[in-house]
């Protein structure tokens, strides 16, 4: 017992560092690089003297490609650091260490460093947190750094590494408008940002004005680039994940992580790898990265705890946390394979993400919408603005007051058998989707 009473204890120190970190700058977003900069050279340069990095951008598929990235590396025997953001149920996943999460003491102590040095100079959340990752990454011994972009790229915290090992850009799609621009062309400049003179660039399938732009930036600064359809390619086949590089063809076996938009994320993984310089990972490896990767929340399937056992039993219950217009067709895809069985959704929605574009793609698949507010979050719509959302792109939406209510309104349409077929008799699923806080939350609710 004592030891429960510990954990709970260091956990609620951890927390409690976060939120003071909170208000050291009045915004949450505010991008630039000069306030990192100086913190980071306040505290010895960290950024300095990491493992190799490999560093990634864009709007979709980032952190599933990192995902199967890491998995392929720890496959062949490789000590992976990763970065990622954000975190579903604890900041700790943010920060993986050898391929550990970061322990409480330990991220306690580089949050704490970093608050004091920096003192009560402003500095955004997001900024003073990588610092301590950066700490973190060059104190920790690890063959590679797997970094993600928290926000675009070109002013994102993590763009302080100078010569990363490799760059990739995963599909570039409208989202953040209000900070990386409305034009798809404004949002690829932002990403391609990232890109390092003579630092190979591995480059995911594009719209030709996001390719455009990617590519006029290499060419300016002489960025040798790794283009899917062009230096790579791949084809989903029933049998698996054929892929085309510079090494000749393979079939690989399809991911685990379900969804065909994973086959895409799957094989961004696949070219990287291919081009990581110093890092010759056999098709053994690459195979078993694929087979065992592990992404929770990305049509994570929950099998226990109280809000499945709200459920009918031979019913199903998802998750996923697809959040923009892109993201909600590829889930839209999924969800159109379900139709032999009823499908009812439940989502909740931030404030800066164009709720109605996702509603237009996923609402038609959908048996009935449950609108909910994302819990403890303040930017989130309410669950009456959400259901509106859902309205306006021409489709009925309840409002409930909790996670709990809108899956057992599900779970009663599921009892009457409403939608395709006999939800009771032949079973039926439930998909939470929206946003990945509403996806860390439901994780909490069923821990």
């Amino acid at each position: 017992m004592s030891m429960n009473r510990t954990a709970l204890q260091t956990a609620t120190h951890s927390d409690a560092v976060l939120e003071r970190l909170m208000a050291l700058h009045p915004k949450l977003i505010d991008l630039t690089l000069e306030r990192v900069v100086r913190l980071l050279d306040r505290l010895g340069n960290p950024e300095r003297a990491l493992p190799p990095v490999v560093h990634i951008a864009g709007t979709n598929g980032k952190g599933s490609t990192l995902a199967y990235l890491r998995a392929m590396l720890e496959a062949a025997g490789q000590q992976v650091h990763v970065y990622t953001s954000p975190h579903l149920v604890r900041f700790h996943e943010r920060i993986r260490l050898a391929g550990r999460l970061i322990d409480e003491d330990k991220l306690v102590a580089l949050l704490e460093e970093c608050e004091r040095v920096n003192g009560e100079t402003p500095i955004t959340f997001f900024e003073i947190t990588t610092c301590a990752a950066m700490l973190a990454y060059a104190r920790t011994p690890a063959d590679v750094l797997l970094l993600e972009t928290g926000l675009g790229g070109r002013l994102d915290a993590t763009n302080v590494v100078a010569a990363p090992r490799q760059t990739i850009i995963s599909p570039v799609a409208i989202d953040h408008v209000q900070y990386l621009g409305e034009t798809i062309e404004q949002i690829a400049f932002e990403k391609a940002g990232i890109l390092k003179a003579g630092r190979a660039a591995v480059i995911s399938p594009q719209r030709p004005g996001a390719l455009a732009v990617i590519e006029r930036r290499a060419a300016e600064i002489g960025v040798p680039l790794f283009r899917a359809g062009t230096e790579w390619h791949y084809t989903a086949e029933p049998e698996g994940l054929r892929y085309r590089g510079t090494s000749g063809e393979t079939l690989y076996p399809r991911p685990s992580l379900q969804g065909d938009h994973q086959i895409e994320n799957a094989a961004l993984a696949l070219a990287a790898a291919e081009q990581l310089e110093g890092f010759a990972l056999d098709e053994a490896a690459l195979r078993r990265g694929l087979l065992e990767v592990d992404w929770p929340g990305r049509l994570q399937r929950l099998e226990r705890g109280p809000l499945a056992a709200l459920l009918p039993e031979s019913c199903e219950l998802w998750l996923d946390g697809a959040h923009n217009a892109a993201a909600g067709q590829a889930l839209a895809d999924v969800m159109a394979g379900w139709r032999e069985r009823p499908l009812h959704l439940i989502y909740g929605m931030l404030r800066s993400k164009a709720a109605e574009d996702f509603m237009r793609a996923t609402a038609p698949q959908a048996d009935s919408l449950h609108a909910v507010a994302i819990p403890g979050q303040v930017s989130s719509y309410s669950a009456a603005e959400a259901a509106a959302h859902a309205e306006a792109a021409g489709y009925a939406a309840q409002a409930h007051d909790s996670i709990e209510a809108a899956v057992a309104s599900a779970a009663e349409s599921l009892r009457k058998g409403d939608g395709q077929g006999d939800g009771g008799r032949d079973g039926g699923r439930v998909l939470i989707c929206g946003s990945l806080y509403l996806v860390g939350s439901v994780l909490a609710l069923s821990a």
